[in-house]
Order: C-alpha cells, then sequence, then structure tokens
C-alpha cells in the first residue's frame, strides 16, 4: 500500500511539474520584460532531457541559436556534442539552455538588468528539472551566475552552489574553437564531472 501511495504521488508530481513545464515554455515564448524581445527571432527556451542529472548552461543564444530556437548548435555546439561523447553521453542525456533565453544584439554580454528579468525561468527549470549539477560553460556564463568577476582560470577546479545544485565552471566550446590547448583541460574538467556526478552506482 505504501509502494502504491508513492507510485500514485510521484505520478501526481510528474503530471504537476509537465504543466508547470508547459506554461513556462509559453510564457517565456511570449516574454516582452526586456527590449531583447524586439529584435529576436524567437525564444530559446533549451533542451534536452527534463529529468536530466546534468545541466549544462551559456550565457545567451548567438545567431543560430536565434535562427533555429536551439541552444549550442553552431560550430560550438557540435564540440559540445563531442565533449559529451567524450565521456560517454549524448546531447539527449543532459539539459542545455542559456541564463538569457533572447540573443543580445551583435552576441554582445548580457546586461544585469537583462540577466534579473531573466533569471527566474532559469531558476524555475531548475526547481523542475533538480539536477545533480550544473555546469557553466565560460567565464561571461560563470561570472553572470555566481555573481563574480573572477577570472576562468581562478574559478575552475572549484564546487560552487547555485539554486542549492552544484555548479562547476568550465570552458566555452567557443574558447576550444579559437585556442585548441584549452581541449584537455576541458576534457579533464568533463572526466570529472562524469565520475563524481554521473556515473550510476
Amino acid at each position: 500500500w505504501v509502494l502504491r501511495q508513492r507510485q500514485v504521488l510521484d505520478s501526481t508530481a510528474d503530471k504537476n511539474n509537465k504543466k508547470l513545464w508547459s506554461q513556462l515554455i509559453a510564457t517565456v515564448d511570449q516574454c516582452t520584460l526586456c527590449s531583447l524581445h524586439e529584435s529576436r527571432t524567437q525564444t530559446v527556451f533549451g533542451v534536452g532531457r527534463r529529468d536530466a542529472d546534468l545541466l549544462i548552461i551559456g550565457e545567451a543564444p548567438g545567431a543560430e541559436e536565434d535562427r533555429k530556437g536551439e541552444p549550442f548548435v553552431g560550430r560550438a555546439g557540435q564540440l559540445l556534442d563531442a565533449m559529451l561523447a567524450s565521456v560517454g553521453f549524448i546531447r539527449n542525456d543532459v539539459y542545455i539552455a542559456n541564463i538569457l533565453k533572447c540573443r543580445p544584439p551583435n552576441n554582445r554580454d548580457p546586461l544585469p538588468n537583462e540577466v534579473e528579468l531573466c533569471e527566474p525561468y532559469l531558476k524555475t527549470q531548475l526547481s523542475i528539472i533538480n539536477p545533480k549539477l550544473i555546469v557553466a560553460l565560460g567565464r561571461v556564463s560563470a561570472c553572470t551566475i555566481l555573481k563574480t568577476k573572477e577570472s576562468l582560470k581562478n574559478l575552475r577546479n572549484q564546487t560552487f552552489q547555485y539554486q542549492g545544485i552544484d555548479l562547476l565552471v568550465t570552458y566555452h566550446p567557443a574558447a576550444l574553437l579559437r585556442n585548441p590547448n584549452f581541449k584537455k583541460p576541458a576534457w579533464e574538467d568533463f572526466q570529472m564531472i562524469r565520475d563524481k556526478y554521473l556515473i550510476q552506482d
């Protein structure tokens, strides 16, 4: 009887989460809170498993993401897929999102007021997904979410907390395209992520 009650509660919670998720997508899609809605082609909500153990986050959509409505779909996205594959995962195993859901003009960094208005959407996504780990890709993403001005070098190899969830910082795939010397430490970061957080008992 206890097991049956637990199954009923789990099923009810899942239905509630699906409803909340759908409502959140609709709200983001229609959002006009900041001026970025004026220049976007479409919003970029995020992709992946709604129960993923790993949530990967960048700072904002680029031009290709704005066109397709999906994060990390250009060359950097292809490299991210390869980085995941190198430790035995595929894109569909994780959840991928950005702090901002709309593309800033000319791919500039997010402005503080844009983050303030858009971050609640990310926090709601996190509350539903409840991942084991967040990985912030690049200094801009990490500094924006952690409200710090530290260098990427100082942020790597540390465990932070965001919304009560462990957060690690590694290189943005675009940085690896510009400087292949970063590929080895980035691969080491992903190996650690796999071994510490994603290997199932």
